[in-house]
Order: structure tokens, then C-alpha cells, then sequence
């Protein structure tokens, strides 16, 4: 039997050296800056759009509905959403539909309101916690803040909170329900999340809503975003690296698309060198 030749052997390669491969790939762009060209959808435009309308002092309701296992597409979407939202100087007041997801809301405003802008908590934002009820919990929200969230997510009265312990003229609070805010923007990776908002909150309350979804459920929230029922719309890594590329904000959204491109690109290498070592091999 005739010793086998070196395409032989390269065909019939150890497959950890396909892993190896893969693992140098994905990883080149979490080390090393890789400037791949993006291209901005029409959603995420829309969604960058909807923000740098509102004026300084404005009030948006920050719906943050998701939890640790949809951190690496959603994060992202978090991070840069609070940080164009302080960089305009809008007032923002946030809660949870997700018992898991305050942790990282109350990480985000640290890292972004807090620490890069030096925004005051109760004063330029404000963050009330988790309420179960799901739907339920949005539809009252548009009746009263304060009744579905007496106090915030540190324990703290909401009549205390000077974002929201303020007046109008005629003894209404100036901060109480949707009536009060210019926009909802919504981070969500489910049930209860950005369907349910469009659903039960926006033709009710008749109140803009965008939202940054994971991509699996992005495909069912285009047909609200046609429909004007979502004013935008960021579905999974790829919207939020579009979204930082928006903002000029380079993050995890554009190094993880990166990352997936460039193990895209190995696949696709290895798949072509494959099929040609088995062509030529098959010949002799």
C-alpha cells in the first residue's frame, strides 16, 4: 500500500485544528481592533433618529426586559442606548418586567450615567425596580407610576425622588404616567417585552415606542416597525453594532459582529479548501 500523499493527509486533517482555526478567528477581533465596513439599516436609522429628536430635559420610560442570557446582544444595545440618552441630557425613568434584569439595568446607569456623565441619581434619573404582572403592569403604568411603583428599586419613596415628587400647577404630579413622557425605548428578549408594549400600550396610550430586541425576535417586529406601531427598531448584535457605529461608540456590538464575520469567513475558507483537497485526491 502506497504511502499516502500530502493533500492526502491535509484531507483527512485532525479536526482540533479546525477548532483551533475557529478559535483564532473569532477571537483576532476581541484583541486587535478590526475595522469592518457596516451598514445601517433602515430600522436602526430610525431608531438613532427617534433620540436625537428629543430636547434636553425631555423624559423617556427606559423598559429594560431581559435577563444574564441575553446579555451579549442585548448589553450592548443598553449601554449605547443610556449613553446617546445622557449625552442628549434626557431625564430617563426605568423599570423591569424581568425579575433578573435590575442587576444589569442598575450596572448600566452606574457605568454610563453615573460615572461618564455624572448624572444624579433622583435628580436626572431614576431607577424604580422589578413588578410582576406582566401586560398588566403596562397598562397601569399608563394610569400612574407611583401607584404601581410606590417605591424604587433602593427602597426609597417615590415621593422623595425629586424626578418625580414634582408639581404641575394644578396639583398633578408632572411625572406620573405616559401622558408625561416623550418616548418608551424597550430592551427586550421576550415575553413580557416589545410585543406586549406594542399591544397594550401603544394605540392606548398612543406613545412612540422603540425598541432593540435579540435577533430571534426581531423577524415578528418588523411588521410593527412597516405598520409605524415601533418608531425603530435594533434586532440582536447586528443592530446594536449599527447602532454604535450611529453614535460613534465602537463597543461589544461591532467587536462581536467582527468576531462573527471573521468565523464566517474561516467556515467558508475551510468548506472551499475541503472540496478542492477532495476533488483533486478523488482524481488520482
Amino acid at each position: 500500500m502506497s504511502e499516502p500523499t500530502k493533500l492526502q493527509k491535509l484531507e483527512k486533517i485532525d479536526r482540533r485544528w479546525v477548532f483551533l482555526v475557529m478559535l483564532v478567528a473569532v477571537s483576532i477581533p476581541l484583541f486587535v481592533s478590526v475595522d469592518l465596513p457596516l451598514k445601517v439599516t433602515p430600522a436602526a436609522q430610525s431608531f438613532y433618529d427617534s433620540i436625537e429628536a428629543l430636547q434636553p430635559g425631555d423624559i423617556v420610560y427606559y423598559a429594560a426586559d431581559y435577563d444574564p442570557g441575553s446579555k451579549p446582544e442585548l448589553d450592548p444595545m443598553l449601554m449605547a442606548t443610556l449613553d446617546h440618552l445622557c449625552r442628549k441630557d434626557v431625564k430617563i425613568v426605568s423599570a423591569c418586567l424581568w425579575p433578573a434584569a435590575p442587576p444589569l439595568l442598575e450596572a448600566g446607569l452606574n457605568t454610563v450615567a453615573v460615572e461618564k456623565y455624572g448624572k444624579e441619581y433622583g435628580v436626572d434619573f431614576v431607577h424604580l425596580g422589578f413588578k410582576e404582572g406582566k401586560e398588566n403592569v403596562m397598562v397601569q403604568l399608563g394610569k400612574s407610576f407611583r401607584d404601581v411603583f410606590p417605591q424604587d428599586y433602593y427602597g426609597t419613596k417615590v415621593e422623595d425622588i425629586p424626578l418625580l415628587a414634582q408639581k404641575k400647577a394644578n396639583g398633578e404630579w408632572m411625572v406620573d404616567k405616559f401622558d408625561d413622557v416623550k418616548m418608551i425605548v424597550n430592551i427586550s428578549a421576550g415575553y413580557p417585552g416589545t410585543k406586549e408594549w406594542v399591544q397594550q400600550v401603544r394605540s392606548r396610550y398612543n406613545i412612540p415606542i422603540i425598541s432593540g430586541c435579540t435577533a430571534v425576535s426581531a423577524p415578528e417586529y418588523y411588521t410593527y416597525l412597516r405598520s409605524d406601531q415601533l418608531s425603530g427598531l435594533l434586532g440582536g448584535l447586528s443592530g446594536a453594532a449599527e447602532y454604535e457605529d450611529l453614535v460613534n461608540l465602537p463597543g461589544f456590538g461591532i467587536q462581536g459582529m467582527a468576531a462573527q464575520s471573521l468565523g464566517h469567513v474561516a467556515i467558508i475558507l475551510m468548506i472551499l479548501v475541503g472540496n478542492i483537497l477532495y476533488f483533486i485526491n478523488s482524481r488520482k
